[in-house]
């Protein structure tokens, strides 16, 4: 039985729509129409040319919807992007990094002053969760400094989570060794920061939540409380629940590293 006015043809229409299932271009087209609060329409830009490259290869192989809402969601697709642009920098590294003072057991940049260290995807704060566990009850980093990673070694001031550690931990590097100490300290030396790449992370994921809105949450999460929920023995679940970020996290991460990166070509954030 066909409709019987236009504005029952809409309804139809549009319930049609509704009804029909979601597909990778829907997603892509999400992305296009999707706002990040705090950054220039530049940094959008390109994070939507990033995110929706991801797509069309998803896309070209055939990816099922549900896995690639999935990785959306969690963190994975912004951890896989971003590593990508992190290891095309590398290949012709920048000053900052051909010149970096970062070594082992350093470890100033693991003195998380307030508390925070940093914003952290779903997949992330799993990853560390997962390798923290087992050192549940030992020592930790805290017993070197109070503010540290809970995931470093107090002794040797080594990370004890390496293969685990989050973006922000992958990202962070320093032309000078003494101002890390004197910012761990409560300074503000200059030397210090984060690749560019970290940037694009971040509002790839921020991209990824407003294009799930209405389909699935997006969630973010401190990387300290995370990992001290893994060294108080807390499981997985109840841990990332504790250490689970306002909505408002990300986009402030956003804005501050849009802000950083503005001020300092070539990093993304001072720490």
């Amino acid at each position: 039985m066909k409709p019987t006015s236009p504005r029952a043809a809409r309804r139809l229409a549009q319930k049609g729509k509704k009804s029909a299932p979601l597909s990778i271009g829907d997603l892509a087209d999400r992305v296009a129409k999707a706002k990040v609060k705090g950054v220039d329409t530049t940094l959008e830009h390109r994070a939507k040319r990033i995110l929706t490259s991801y797509l069309q290869t998803a896309q070209t192989y055939g990816l099922p919807v549900k896995d690639v809402i999935t990785e959306m969601a969690s963190g994975q697709t912004a951890w896989r992007l971003g590593s990508a642009v992190r290891d095309e920098i590398l290949k012709t590294p920048p000053d900052a990094v051909r010149n970096a003072a970062c070594a082992q057991g350093c470890a100033f940049c693991c003195i998380l002053s307030g508390g925070e260290g940093g914003v952290i995807t779903r997949f992330e704060a799993e990853q560390l969760h997962t390798a923290a566990a087992p050192l549940a009850g030992a020592p930790d980093g805290r017993d070197w400094h109070p503010q540290a990673c809970p995931a470093l070694d107090p002794e040797t001031r080594s990370c004890r989570a390496y293969e685990a550690r989050p973006m922000i931990c992958r990202s962070f590097l320093s032309t000078d060794a003494t101002a890390c100490e004197r910012n761990a300290a409560g300074g503000e030396e200059q030397g210090a920061g984060l690749l560019g790449s970290h940037l694009d992370y971040l509002v790839v994921h921020a991209l990824c939540r407003q294009a799930l809105k209405g389909i699935t949450q997006v969630h973010t999460y401190s990387m300290a409380a995370t990992a001290a929920a893994a060294a108080a023995g807390k499981d997985a679940e109840s841990g990332l629940t504790t250490a689970r970020h306002k909505p408002s996290a990300l986009e402030i991460a956003c804005r501050d590293g849009a802000n950083a990166a503005a001020t300092r070509p070539g990093s993304s954030a001072k720490p």
